[in-house]
């Protein structure tokens, strides 16, 4: 053996630089290829946070779910009441706004559509269902008659508009108004809905 003392064919100081050689390739290898640092595991968490997390308020919430739940108490009373019934069948299929539940109970209902005319003999019992219904609750006028007394306006035994007995939300003229105007009347009650406040009460409906 030499006295270089052979590194096996190659001698030792040729052989150590090779090594150098290699290995200062390889972190030169290893630093071009890590430009980018690998992401955290929070910017990951974050990311899918922001796939299945959704930032909104309590009032739109709340609203969309009243909205959208919106369960009747049908007070028909004259021929408006059977344009009120056709809503619910299959041509205009009231079932499509979560609506097909027409309460014979005020305490599950939410809503009243007073269909017809209304008479002073009728309107103890009108209030007396609307009082029952559970906060918060919302009325439709629907038709002339309901509106304003229409063609019995003048006569001493009819309301002039159920106003005058309950609060109303939303007014559908016609005499009677056709089901597709209740279905409007119904989607412009829901815009309403999902204007309100949980801040803000309701206007109170207690006559002092």
């Amino acid at each position: 053996m030499t006295e270089e003392r052979a590194f096996g064919m190659i001698p030792v100081p040729m052989a150590t630089d090779l090594i150098d050689v290699e290995e200062g390739r390889a972190i030169n290898d290893l630093i071009a290829a890590s430009r980018e640092a690998f992401p955290d595991s929070y910017a990951i968490m974050d990311e899918e946070l922001q796939k299945n997390v959704m930032l909104t308020t309590v009032d739109a919430v709340l609203n969309w779910a009243r909205s959208a739940s919106v369960w009747p108490a049908a007070f028909g009373l004259a021929c408006c009441a059977i344009e009120m019934i056709a809503t619910a069948a299959s041509r205009f299929d009231i079932a499509r706004f979560g609506m097909e539940l027409f309460r014979p109970s005020p305490r599950q209902a939410d809503l009243m559509i007073v269909a017809g005319t209304l008479t002073w003999k009728m309107a103890p019992a009108l209030r007396r269902v609307y009082d029952q219904m559970a906060d918060p609750k919302w009325v439709i006028s629907m038709g002339k008659c309901a509106t304003s007394g229409g063609t019995y306006a003048d006569g001493y035994s009819t309301v002039p508009g159920v106003r005058h007995i309950v609060p109303v939300d939303v007014y559908i003229p016609g005499c009677p108004p056709r089901p597709d105007a209740l279905l409007y009347g119904i989607m412009q009650l829901h815009e309403k809905i999902k204007r309100e406040s949980i801040l803000r009460d309701r206007p109170s409906t207690t006559r002092t």
